[in-house]
């Protein structure tokens, strides 16, 4: 099972919010999660990211991959190098 960290689409149509998931990779994008680690926002100014990360580095030292977009919001909240 390849576990991923990626982003769950919440919100309305033209509005969209991100949960930062940690998932099982074959699942749909807005499909079933393991476990929600954070939050992110892009319509705020400057965007909103909340996540935690504790449980972030536990998902990743256990093996979980994170996409491109969930590694560049890592990286802005300081979690990953």
């Amino acid at each position: 099972m390849a576990v991923k960290i990626r982003l769950r689409r919440i919100g309305a149509k033209k509005a969209p919010c991100y949960r930062v998931v940690v998932v099982d990779g074959r699942t749909r994008r807005d499909g079933r999660s393991i476990e929600e680690i954070g939050f992110y926002n892009p319509l705020t100014n400057p965007a909103e990211i909340k996540i935690d990360g504790e449980k972030a580095k536990k998902w990743i030292a256990n093996g979980a991959q994170p996409t491109d977009t969930a590694r560049a919001l890592l990286k802005k909240s300081g979690i990953i190098d």
